[in-house]
């Protein structure tokens, strides 16, 4: 296990507010928004073709999610990952449904060769990108555990040359050579939508803060599962529990989560 640098995260982070720029799925942007705001990051969702070259530089990350796809979304993404590395600005890629359709898993490459600094993703799609065949999961959802795609995990890591992310009961992070497992969540979290969007959304909150893309990733992921793990208790179903969850972001703090993540 690489133990990460999580000392003071939250803070670093509340302290910077960094402009996080989204280009995310319709289904998503209001609580990718609202869960980047409790934490104390700064998001922007801005996909419109004529204008995301001239916006990722402002940026301190990018985040890129394929959920909702069509080709005018497909080529913003691309001109806002490239204009982003030109700038210096890091970016995330979230996969989703990599390995359902031929276009998903096409797009998803094409995005994956710009470079991210940090790929997240479930099972089946980390392991649809790393090239396991049969690893399409079941539309959005993982067929797959994230015990299954460790060495997928790290073979794309290091064939990307990145830090990548697979998130199920247990959370792994890898750069190929170092591993990380975050052993905090709750299985409400699958019975709302976006939760996995969201944890893409606060790694890339970390990333503009300046933390490295391995700290980054795991203080997201360690983040999502301690907040959840805080919601659950006054949550009555999914409703309940997606606005305890944004009002766990809020509250937490560097103590909380270091007293409550449980690193493997």
């Amino acid at each position: 296990m690489h133990q990460p640098d999580l000392h003071d995260a939250i803070a670093r982070l509340r302290s910077r507010s960094p402009l996080v720029h989204n280009i995310t799925n319709y289904v998503v942007m209001n609580t990718t928004a609202n869960a980047l705001l409790a934490i104390g990051a700064s998001p922007a969702m801005v996909h419109a073709l004529p204008e995301v070259e001239d916006f990722a530089p402002l940026a301190q990350a990018l985040v890129i999610n394929i959920g909702t796809l069509s080709p005018p979304w497909v080529e913003a993404m691309e001109k806002a990952a490239v204009a982003a590395n030109v700038a210096g600005v890091p970016f995330v890629l979230d996969p989703v449904a990599a390995g359902a359709t031929r276009y998903r898993t096409e797009v998803s490459l094409r995005l994956l060769a710009l470079r991210p600094a940090i790929v997240r993703g479930n099972a089946s799609e980390i392991m649809a990108l790393a090239g396991e065949t049969g690893a399409a999961g079941k539309g959005v959802d993982s067929t797959r555990t994230s015990e299954a795609a460790r060495d997928a995990a790290a073979a794309l890591a290091r064939q990307a040359r990145c830090v990548v992310a697979v998130t199920g009961a247990v959370d792994y992070v890898t750069d190929g050579a170092r591993m990380t497992g975050i052993a905090n969540g709750d299985p409400m979290l699958s019975r709302v939508t976006g939760t996995g969007c969201m944890a893409t959304a606060l790694c890339g909150a970390f990333l503009g803060a300046g933390l490295t893309a391995f700290d980054a990733s795991v203080a997201g992921l360690a983040v999502m599962g301690v907040a959840a793990e805080q919601a659950i208790p006054g949550a009555k179903g999914p409703a309940s529990f997606q606005v305890a969850l944004i009002d766990a972001f809020h509250a937490l703090d560097d103590a909380a989560l270091a007293a409550g993540v449980r690193l493997r």
